[in-house]
């Protein structure tokens, strides 16, 4: 009897850790995530760029009685200085509000991930410039 509750004990003592199998899968499971992040990080950091032109298009006009043409201008440059390629001046749009105008830059980006599968991120910077 106290043989059998010996061996039971040692029998337990020995399982511990990790298969080989289990450590694939986690390290699949784990480069997956890694992956996609990899996929993702140009399409927020091109975010971060445009996000960047819109809010400076904000603080050099907002209260300037800026007209349209001098705010796409502005864009347009920002964007050659920065280097945006996803979104052009010409695809963001600025409408006439109450009191000065609204800049809105509104795109969507497809990243593929694997085989067909891809991530589409939908993008939408707004502010509104003050006369």
């Amino acid at each position: 009897m106290y043989a059998r509750s010996l061996n039971r004990l040692s029998s337990r003592g020995r399982q511990a850790g990790m298969t080989t199998l289990g450590l694939i899968i986690l390290v699949l499971f784990v480069g997956l995530f890694v992956f996609g992040g990899m996929r993702l990080t140009p399409i927020y950091l091109n975010y971060m760029k445009v996000a960047g032109v819109v809010s400076g298009v904000q603080t050099e006009f907002d209260g300037a009685n800026a007209s349209r043409a001098s705010i796409r201008n502005y864009i347009s440059r920002r964007f050659d200085i920065e280097s945006v390629g996803i979104i052009n001046a010409k695809d963001v749009t600025v409408s006439k509000v109450d009191g000065g105008y609204e800049v809105a830059a509104t795109y969507s980006h497809k990243a593929p991930f694997i085989a067909n599968v891809s991530f589409v991120v939908d993008f939408d910077n707004r502010v509104v410039i003050r006369r």
